[in-house]
């Protein structure tokens, strides 16, 4: 199996997090793609993922995954380990359901941000920007670290009592937060002890 990513990426943060938590890192080969020169969207790297985003994993059988949540579901299902998908109907449902929460309220709205009200990647990739939808989608990143905060008052991780995909899709988010600029409020204490947990999982701090 073949990983194509581009490291420092919060997307490709996220598969590279799910395959230490089950131990199988070493069970894939990693492929760099070189965003700043837009080989994502070189007619080769389209024909393997037409969304021209990383990452993208390649199968055994030649099949090619795309989106983080695809490729972190085949990654739970296919190695052993603790189950990052939930293990029960209802787990599942939370599960995916917290990671939507988090990819649209945190993640997804600070890439707005970063891509549309800030200088992004520069002007050869940022080829429009719309400077007012990215500061509001800043304020809606912010507004779910508030959610977020309140979550992790009540249970130990953002889906629950287990660690999932959804810890990490929020890991990933307060990472890429962090470079574009949007800062974790100071009173969310609840957010900031269990970052400081996640960072000391042996998948993320090594």
């Amino acid at each position: 199996m073949k990983i194509y990513d581009t490291p420092a990426f919060p997307n490709p943060a996220r598969v590279r997090i799910a395959l230490a938590e089950k131990a199988a890192t070493d069970k894939v080969t990693f492929v760099e793609v070189d965003v700043m020169n837009k080989e994502h969207r070189t007619k080769d790297f389209l024909a393997k993922n037409p969304d021209a985003s990383v990452p993208c994993m390649e199968l055994d059988d030649g099949t090619f995954l795309s989106q983080c949540t695809a490729i972190t579901e085949y990654i739970d299902g296919h190695f052993d380990g603790i189950s990052l998908c939930g293990e029960t109907p209802k787990e599942r449902a939370i599960v995916h359901m917290m990671n939507r929460r988090a990819e649209m309220g945190l993640l997804d709205a600070v890439g707005a941000y970063f891509h549309h009200a800030t200088d992004g990647l520069g002007p050869e990739l940022e080829v429009y920007q719309n400077k007012d939808w990215g500061m509001m989608q800043q304020v809606n990143a912010l507004h779910a670290m508030e959610y977020l905060d309140g979550v992790l008052g009540k249970t130990d991780y953002v889906a629950g009592d287990n660690f999932s995909m959804a810890d990490i899709t929020v890991f990933a988010g307060l990472a890429f937060a962090d470079f574009a600029g949007v800062e974790i409020a100071g009173e969310l204490k609840n957010l900031t002890a269990w970052r400081a947990k996640v960072a000391a999982r042996p998948s993320i701090a090594g």
